[in-house]
Formats: C-alpha cells, structure tokens, sequence
C-alpha cells in the first residue's frame, strides 16, 4: 500500500529475517521525534495464547533498562478490550503530546505469518474479532501470529506460544534499539547545549 507522495503507508518486515530488529528499528526511527514522549501501548490479553503478543512485548521491555519509552500492557498488567478506554485516557492524561506505537497481535494468510506490519496511522484493536474499539497509535505494528480463515478466536485460542514468544522477543528488541537511539540523542542535544 503506497501513498500520493510515494512514501509507504506499511512495511512487512518477517521476523524470520536475520536483520529483523535492525530493520524494525530503523522503518520506526524515520517517524518519531526525540521532543515527544514515546509511548509502547501493548494490546492482547495473557488469557489467549495468540493475542498474547503484546503482553509479552510488553514484559519483556520491561526487563530492559528502559530510559526513553513508556510502556503500557505487559503479562502482568494487560490492556485488552475493558481497559484500553481507560489506558488510552491515562496516557493522554498523563504525558503532553505523547508518540503512540500501539501494537498488538493479527491474523492473516500463512504467507504474513511471523511477520509484522508497520503501518503508518492508527492500529484498531479487535478487528479480527469484530470488537469495536477505539483507534489508536501514531503508527502500529501488527504481528501476524497465524493465519485467518474460520473461527478466529479458536485460532487465535491455539496459536503456538514458541510463535508469540519469538516473535514477541525480536519484536521487543527492535523498540530497545529505539530507546538507546532516543538516550544518545538526548545525550548529544545536552552536550551541545552545555557549550
């Protein structure tokens, strides 16, 4: 999908690839700005295998020693269809003009399967399941767990773990190396304006 200008509207990239995190990093560094707060909305409930991508994300961002990105929805702490209302309130509430990447979990032909989308413009949660929930994200990424067809929420229900937790990882990775792009920027912006 391309757009008037010819700058792409998404990227797949597949996880299977060896440059995955490198690539991810880069495609989500030409869209952020170091001025906002950046903010991981991780979508997906731990009570499903395959919507448990972005807890997972989310958890294991939060073993990494984060100093630049906001995470919101890990194992623990899931936001899922009767939280993110009230998720996406709070992080408006609370961080001025905040840079969304919201993430979750999707379904399509076995072709995307351990890939991602990076699209540019809003994610909408639940779509596969025909949940009406709000839009969100200044750019999404989608990670295809399995593919679609009959029955989604069985599907989804028995996705392989080893799938989400490696695609869960690689993704994690990826928005690490933006955190320690997003801390060497800043490192330089004080360096500059300490001369």
């Amino acid at each position: 999908m391309t757009s008037i200008n010819n700058r792409p509207t998404s990227m797949n990239l597949p996880t299977d690839d060896t440059s995955f995190c490198l690539n991810l990093f880069n495609t989500i560094k030409e869209t952020i700005n170091a001025d906002q707060p950046i903010i991981i909305l991780c979508i997906g409930t731990d009570r499903s295998t395959g919507d448990s991508l972005g807890p997972f994300i989310g958890h294991y961002l939060s073993l990494k020693p984060l100093s630049k990105l906001h995470v919101y929805g890990t194992i623990d702490q899931p936001v899922h269809a009767k939280n993110l209302h009230e998720t996406i309130k709070s992080i408006y509430q609370t961080h001025s003009n905040p840079y969304v990447i919201a993430i979750d979990a999707a379904l399509s032909s076995m072709s995307k399967v351990k890939s991602v989308d990076v699209v540019y413009g809003p994610l909408l949660p639940g779509a596969a399941l025909q949940k009406e929930l709000p839009a969100v994200g200044d750019i999404s990424i989608k990670g295809y767990v399995n593919v679609s067809g009959f029955m989604e929420f069985s599907i989804l229900q028995n996705t392989r773990l080893s799938v989400v937790i490696k695609m869960a990882k690689q993704i994690a990775q990826g928005l690490y190396y933006t955190d320690v792009y997003l801390k060497h920027q800043s490192s330089i912006f004080k360096l500059k304006g300490a001369q």
